[in-house]
């Protein structure tokens, strides 16, 4: 065997969550491994959705438009009666956390260009045809055993290690042993991509026929996916002879036989979701913490949420700047809210999928009767349905103010704004990769002590006015704003709407864009250092370099 690898953190998995978190931690200086079983990225249907919070996670490694080159944005999703009427339309207007809410991508090309993403990291590796053969974790890290596909043996040891390996998880499985805990459907799902688009269909459609209920969404470039429910008694792997792929294709396409059929496979629908998602040093995310069916577009989404909720964390414990015992935030953030997905897209299937002939005809003239209802409209058009991550505990502060604590663990809005007059910009892309304290027209920090300005700064917290645009050097905020404060010019109007209606001066946004708390001016000091006191660890880190500012980074040649 040869000598042990040493690491900070060890990732098992490079799919698209996988992946994700190891670009996070590139971003944030944390030396990674990530390794995978197999040799290139898989090429067959998977994953075709990512909405606003996935492109956020994308932006803040300088990724996001790199993603958006082969992606089709702010795609609408039409829902269909039996007799082929349309009773729902979802096309979100809001940008509020500054993407659209319903993009469609291939996966495979999207894994190619988070893959390519890591070699702007000198102290991110990849091996790839390399399976993981055993851990062991102790008080110190995690000795992991893995196995190339020449035979060679190689022992890593991290101080972390992070499970994205999928729904039949090695991770999970075999070290934190935790329960996968839900239902597996039964009927299974025949899905079918050609090349050359046949439709002029340029949106997702649920198409809730009781004879076969079935998908049909245009992906990029000219691709046309199918997804057929299937049976009891037929056979998925005869479904896929060319000649049963051409009869369920008859009644949807002019000439199936004409069709350049380039991926079909049988897929089976589960609602799980593992008992843990952290076990000492352990953690697991994306389909290895929990998996979903695919009827409201959430599965790698919601992965996506757990490697941006996680990697910062961890990031922030490895270089000595958050309590370590603060990781078992991860599964108390996310687990809540994985449920409530997985429960939403059980529900969906369950009314757009429904055989039933009498109850679906019921369904149907149900919602054509509230369709032009503008409540209704509304809250199915703007995605009102989707549960939006909110925290309640983890790594944020509840003051004891009630209207305070409700703005504190929800994700905080993306305006654009100018720190340089002439060059507007997202937020996020000011604020980079750290903590941000944000307040309006204010410096809540102004008569603070030292000793919080430092712990601050040990945070990584940088320091943000904003102030209304266009207003010169006499607006509050702007004259009396230290050399460590950033001004930023509110150029949509959006911060001052949001302050006004939250009424607080300040709020503190973690690494995720997550409130961490949020309050008046005269109550931030105090609020501020019971944050640092519950975060912080009691030694100081030691010197490291600095998380890359994502606004900073050149676009990535694809």
């Amino acid at each position: 065997m040869k000598p042990t690898i040493d690491t900070e953190v060890l990732v098992v998995g490079a799919g698209p969550v996988g992946v994700s978190i190891a670009n996070l931690l590139g971003h944030y200086g944390v030396k990674t491994l990530m390794v995978d079983r197999s040799p290139q990225v898989l090429d067959y249907p998977r994953a075709v959705g990512l909405d606003d919070e996935a492109l956020r996670t994308f932006q803040a490694v300088g990724l996001a438009e790199a993603m958006l080159q082969d992606m089709i944005q702010n795609v609408p999703m039409r829902m269909y009666t039996a007799d082929k009427r349309c009773f729902a339309e979802i096309l979100p207007s809001t940008r509020e956390f500054g993407w659209f809410r319903r993009n469609l991508f291939s996966q495979p090309l999207g894994e190619v260009t988070l893959r390519k993403g890591l070699e702007r990291y000198p102290h991110v590796t990849t091996r790839l045809g390399v399976a993981l053969q055993s851990i062991e974790q102790d008080a110190e890290g995690v000795t992991a055993l893995l196995q190339a596909d020449n035979g060679e043996a190689i022992s890593v040891r991290a101080r972390y290690l992070v499970g994205a390996d999928g729904a039949r998880s090695t991770v999970r499985e075999g070290a934190l042993k935790t329960p996968y805990e839900g239902q597996t459907h039964p009927n299974k799902w025949v899905v079918i991509e050609c090349d050359q688009d046949p439709l002029d269909a340029p949106y997702t459609a649920l198409h809730c026929e009781p004879r076969r209920p079935y998908v049909c969404l245009r992906l990029p470039y000219g691709l046309r996916r199918w997804e057929f429910m299937l049976f009891p008694g037929e056979d998925g792997e005869l479904m896929l002879a060319p000649d049963k792929v051409q009869e369920l294709l008859r009644n949807h396409v002019p000439d199936p036989e004409r069709l350049n059929v380039i991926r079909a496979r049988v897929y089976t629908h589960n609602s799980r979701v593992a008992k843990s998602f952290v076990g000492g040093r352990v953690c697991i995310a994306g389909d290895a913490a929990h998996i979903t069916p695919p009827w409201i577009g959430q599965g790698l989404n919601a992965g996506l949420r757990d490697a941006f909720n996680l990697s910062w964390k961890l990031a922030w414990i490895v270089q000595g700047r958050m309590k370590p015992e603060l990781l078992q935030s991860y599964h108390d953030e996310r687990h809540a809210h994985t449920k409530a997905m997985i429960d939403l897209a059980d529900l969906f299937g369950a009314v757009l999928s429904q055989r039933n002939r009498f109850v679906a005809w019921m369904r149907d003239r149900f919602f054509l009767s509230i369709r032009n209802v503008p409540k209704f409209r509304d809250y199915v058009l703007q995605m009102k349905f989707k549960p939006m991550p909110r925290f309640s505990t983890g790594v944020v502060l509840n003051s004891g103010n009630t209207t305070q604590d409700e703005l504190v663990g929800r994700m905080f809005i993306q305006p654009n704004v100018e720190r340089v007059v002439g060059h507007c910009e997202k937020l996020d892309n000011v604020i980079g990769g750290q903590f941000a304290l944000l307040s309006w027209r204010c410096d809540p920090l102004a008569q603070a002590p030292a000793a919080l300005v430092s712990q601050l700064q040990t945070l990584g917290c940088v320091r943000l006015v904003g102030v209304r645009a266009r207003s010169g050097s006499s607006e509050p905020g702007v004259s009396a704003a230290c050399p460590a404060v950033t001004v930023i010019q509110d150029m949509e109007n959006d911060l001052q709407l949001w302050f006004q209606k939250k009424n607080v001066d300040w709020v503190l946004l973690r690494p995720d864009r997550f409130v961490a708390a949020a309050g008046l001016a005269p109550d931030a000091p105090a609020q501020l250092q019971k944050f640092c006191d519950a975060v912080l660890p009691t030694t100081a880190p030691a010197p490291r370099h600095a998380p890359a500012d994502a606004s900073a980074e050149a676009p990535m040649a694809v």
